[in-house]
């Protein structure tokens, strides 16, 4: 689970994790766990006879025998407030959550009494002593443990991380300290915490803002993370957050100027008027800005997110991970930190969190390390922890990664400023994964409007009488003579001030520049117009780079002990590179990805499976039968990057990644291949939020390309649909690309399309299966070289005089070889059959040149082989209707041929499936009516019903 040290190898071993390498030690001290782990009974007495000769103690064989007992239970003591001391931290601002001290955390559960708690003990060194007696050492224990910051770190396996933690809080010195300064300091952020909400509040009575009211401990210590990391070599932060306390992070961490948040409340937009897009409330926004500490410059972003709780958290990951590609950060991940802010309710509830959590330690996912804010409010909208979660604690899931935990108390800003200026260090150290879980409350409902005493009478009459941070923590201030009495208003009174004169700046504030085309993103745009938006360019490479990528595809390193099946399937590229025809699906895909990395691109491909191919078609890394090495020929190329990764087990959170990835780098292509097209149903929110919506909520163009294995071939209904249907419900403005390609070629060039227009609009590619074998589905040399692109439509293969046509069978995807071969077999010399490879935007134009040659057109006939309320029938309706009527044929409507509506996406009998695909292929060539199969189960029923 540590730093990826080769991660540009992808044949590299995968790293092991850091556990792997725990270990014991052979003698005590040294802050190590407990010296029961290092000494038996005889060897503690040997320790302790030869410390007391050090200390000039003389002990006789009985003494010695005593005092090793009294340092093994002490040491047993020791690691049960190591391991069970954040039980008794005091966490609850509110006091309400009761935490006795558990019994074996007590001296008199390990057998100190009376006289005992005063005899000296030998600890070897631990908490920093040798020598010391019981009652000293449960006082440090408590104040080590049992104070505002609850450790949990126990769980981890590695004896360094641990010993990492416990020098930094063990000790009769260990206390959290600031000089004057930086108190002042935080006492400042916690007030401009609580005075920016409170003048939200006055200004905008009764508007949803989420307030972070009652966890502004959280701002200094943010402030702290941008501090300490960029001492640590952090140069850029990139955040994902959910609603609460978005605004205050947004004015006071990221310093998004108080007149625009305004602004943007008076109902005005962060953006140009002339940039479109729909917006969305203020509470989902994002921004980025730079900040500055001791000299120190680092940057930072806050990704916009939908209200769908933990959505964004992957695509941070992922945005991470580009952000430190593009800064060479892969080996160390130092430059580029990732950090989400979380609910508690949503932490504990959301199995993306898990997903996330797990690709902490995954080459090709890690990103060296996430920091995890829990806001625990105790509670979530309506709903009790009690009644929300089977754990102590919302944060127990990132146990299952070995993250540590630490638990503080939201009253005390300096311990949770301490939590995290400690997380970042630890991060830093290890490249992992930690999460500081700040126990405050809300106090508010779930939104300002909300009345919160309908369901927590008892916590909100506690919330009521309670103090507010700044009150606390002023008082305490004061008590130590940091600050004056008067001091904290007076620096109340001066940030109010600042909000006025911000608040008038609002009323005349003009958005200069919209930000999303700059950096990263120079020299793209967004289409000027739809047409733009819809056009070609040049896709096509030369023979000679096509001969070269040929050459690489196809060449075994002497030293390569290949399988004897791949060795096959090399051998018949050969021949298609020496014949120049019989291209299939994967060697297209791969010219596409090579030419691309050739010309300085970068590729990633990513999914379940995504090496070998779900199908055992790509076989994009060749493993050594031996040695199990592995060899990516794509990797050879020069000038830009392939990468190519078997994802987790995951949908939802590996396409938000990639998705994340892609936002950050649009000059690679990102690919997320499912391993059937339905597996993308896990993953239906980052669809429908972020590649659908994206755009046009936030101003943020993304290229993430979807490979999603879609056909009829008797799999079963599980098996079979894509649910081409949803993604085209989802089309709009011209965001999305949705295809359904039949020609390796036409695959090859809609790929290189995506990365050589000047723009980026995400893509949906229906992928087949049973046509990545089919004889008829090859290309030749000249339909990836010469004057070749990408066709939108592809005309009849077969050659039909377009004065002979009457019946014109318009489908997309794998049926139309079907339609071929049976009409061809028929010999029906008036039927025309055309493939619409794009979907959305829908190629209307060159459909309406294609019908306008067919002067005896009689009929247009839909095929599809979805259900008719699946695929693509009521969204080509009535736009094959207008291009019809623009083609002259006014009142042509396209009649459907297809399966029935149905529940399930496909029947999941082989023999029914035969029967309904030739129904339906007949139906559309005009050769039967569908017949009893095409009616489906509603006709089988309809014969068992009783006379």
């Amino acid at each position: 689970m540590g730093n990826e040290a080769h991660d540009f190898l992808p044949d590299d071993p995968q790293p092991g994790p850091s556990w792997a390498n725990a270990r014991w030690p052979l003698v005590g001290g040294e802050a190590e766990d407990d010296l029961t782990q290092a000494l038996g009974p005889t060897a503690m007495q040997v320790a302790v006879k030869a410390a007391a000769a050090k200390a000039g103690k003389v002990m006789d064989d009985k003494a010695v025998e005593q005092a090793a007992g009294d340092s093994i239970r002490a040491m047993m003591l020791v690691r049960t407030y190591r391991v069970r001391g954040h039980l008794a931290a005091n966490l609850d601002p509110l006091g309400l959550s009761t935490r006795d001290l558990p019994a074996d955390m007590t001296p008199e559960y390990h057998g100190f009494t009376g006289a005992a708690l005063e005899r000296q003990v030998y600890l070897g060194g631990t908490l920093g002593l040798e020598w010391a007696s019981v009652g000293e050492l449960v006082r440090i224990l408590r104040k080590n443990y049992c104070g505002d910051v609850g450790f949990e770190y126990m769980h981890i396996a590695d004896v360094e991380e641990r010993r990492f933690i416990q020098e930094r809080i063990e000790g009769p010195d260990k206390v959290i300290t600031f000089t004057p300064e930086g108190k002042r300091a935080i006492l400042g952020a916690v007030i401009r915490g609580e005075q920016y909400e409170k003048y939200l509040g006055k200004k905008y009575v009764g508007t949803k803002r989420f307030g972070l009211d009652g966890g502004e401990a959280m701002i200094p210590a943010l402030e702290s993370v941008i501090k300490y990391g960029g001492s640590l070599g952090v140069r850029e932060i990139i955040y994902g957050m959910a609603h609460r306390g978005r605004l205050n992070v947004l004015a006071n961490v990221m310093a998004k100027p108080y007149r625009v948040i305004f602004h943007e409340f008076s109902g005005g937009s962060a953006n140009p008027d002339d940039v479109g897009g729909s917006g969305d409330v203020k509470y989902h926004l994002g921004t980025s800005t730079d900040r500055e500490f001791d000299g120190i410059k680092v940057h930072m972003s806050l990704v916009p997110n939908p209200s769908h709780l933990e959505a964004v958290n992957p695509v941070v990951l992922g945005k991470a991970r580009a952000q430190q590609a593009i800064r060479d950060d892969l080996k160390k991940h130092e430059q580029v930190l990732p950090v989400l802010i979380h609910g508690d309710a949503a932490f504990a509830g959301q199995g993306i969190v898990w997903e996330c959590l797990g690709f902490s330690g995954v080459r090709g996912y890690n990103t060296g390390g996430c920091l995890h804010f829990v806001i625990n409010n105790q509670i979530g909208f309506t709903t009790s922890p009690k009644f929300a979660r089977s754990s102590p604690y919302p944060s127990d899931v990132a146990k299952g990664v070995q993250a540590p935990i630490l638990h503080v108390n939201g009253d005390n800003p300096e311990a949770v400023t301490f939590a995290c200026k400690l997380a970042i260090e630890y991060r830093q150290r290890f490249g992992r994964d930690i999460v500081i879980d700040m126990w405050c409350y809300r106090r508010f409902g779930h939104n300002e409007g909300d009345e919160p005493k309908f369901t927590q009478p008892l916590m909100y009459d506690a919330i009521g009488k309670h103090p507010k941070v700044s009150s606390i923590y002023s008082a305490r201030l004061e008590q130590e003579g940091v600050i004056k009495p008067g001091d904290a208003d007076a620096m109340c009174d001066e940030f109010n001030a600042h909000l006025d004169e911000e608040f008038e700046g609002a009323k005349s504030y003009k958005p200069n520049i919209a930000d999303w085309f700059g950096g990263r993103w120079a020299g793209l745009n967004k289409p000027a117009d739809p047409e733009e938006a819809r056009r070609n360019v040049d896709t096509a490479i030369s023979r000679k780079l096509l001969d070269s990528l040929g050459r690489t595809l196809t060449t075994v390193p002497e030293d390569l002990a290949i399988h004897k099946t791949l060795e096959r399937v090399l051998e018949a590229k050969r021949q298609m590179f020496a014949n120049g025809e019989g291209f299939d699906w994967a060697t297209a895909e791969a010219l596409a990805y090579g030419s691309l990395v050739t010309e300085g691109h970068g590729v990633r491909l990513s999914g379940q499976d995504s090496g070998r191919g779900t199908f055992s078609q790509r076989h994009a890394v060749w493993v050594d039968q031996k040695t199990e090495r592995k060899y990516i020929p794509l990797t050879q190329l020069p000038h830009g990057k392939f990468e190519v990764y078997d994802s987790p087990l995951s949908e939802y959170g590996v396409l938000g990644f990639e998705y994340g990835f892609a936002m950050a780098d649009p000059k690679s292509l990102v690919l997320w291949e499912a391993q059937f097209g339905d597996f993308a149903n896990g993953a239906q929110i980052i669809i429908d939020q972020f590649i659908a919506a994206g755009e046009a909520k936030w101003l943020r163009a993304n290229g993430l390309v979807m490979l999603l294995p879609h056909g009829y071939e008797g799999q079963g209904p599980e098996h079979s649909s894509a649910r081409l249907e949803r993604f085209l419900q989802l089309c709009a403005n011209d965001n999305i690309q949705v295809c359904n390609i039949t020609v390796p070629a036409n695959y090859f060039h809609v790929l290189r399309r995506q990365m050589l227009r000047p723009f980026r609009k995400p893509m949906v590619i229906m992928t087949p299966k049973s046509l990545l074998r089919h004889p008829m589905a090859k290309s030749g040399v000249d339909e990836f070289t010469g004057d070749s692109h990408f066709r939108r439509i592809v005309s009849d293969t077969t050659e039909i005089a377009d004065e002979k046509v009457r019946r014109l069978v318009l489908c997309s995807g794998k049926v139309a070889y079907d339609l071929i071969a049976k009409r061809d077999e028929e010999g029906l010399d008036d039927v025309s059959i055309v493939r619409i490879e794009q979907l959305y935007p829908f190629p209307g134009e060159p459909l309406a040149v294609r019908i306008g040659r067919m002067p005896n057109l009689e009929t247009i006939v839909w095929c599809q082989e979805e259900p008719r309320n699946n695929g693509a029938w009521f969204f080509v309706d009535r736009l094959i209707e207008q291009a019809a009527s623009a083609a002259g044929k006014d009142g042509m409507r396209p009649v459907y041929a297809g399966r029935e509506v149905a529940a399930s996406p496909a029947t999941g009998y082989a023999k029914r499936h035969e029967e309904q695909q030739r129904a339906l292929v007949g139906l559309a060539l005009g050769i039967n009516d569908g017949g009893e199969a095409l009616r489906g189960n509603k006709a089988r029923l309809a014969k068992k019903k009783p006379a």
